[in-house]
């Protein structure tokens, strides 16, 4: 895995990690914006070709 790719997929586990705690507390416009990164990390990640569902297991 080059670095590229295992920096974007930390991110993505990162983002994924920021949503759920923003989530859990109430915060809808934090909530809001983690989304809005992760839908773009998740476009990256296909523009690239990197698999991103192995994360979600």
């Amino acid at each position: 895995m080059d670095a590229f790719t295992a920096g974007l997929l930390q991110r993505i586990k990162a983002t994924e990690s920021d949503l759920t705690k923003a989530r859990e507390t109430g915060d809808d416009f934090l909530a809001e914006v983690e989304q809005a990164e992760l839908e773009d990390l998740h476009r990256l990640a296909a523009e690239h070709g990197v698999e991103v569902g192995a994360l979600r297991a």
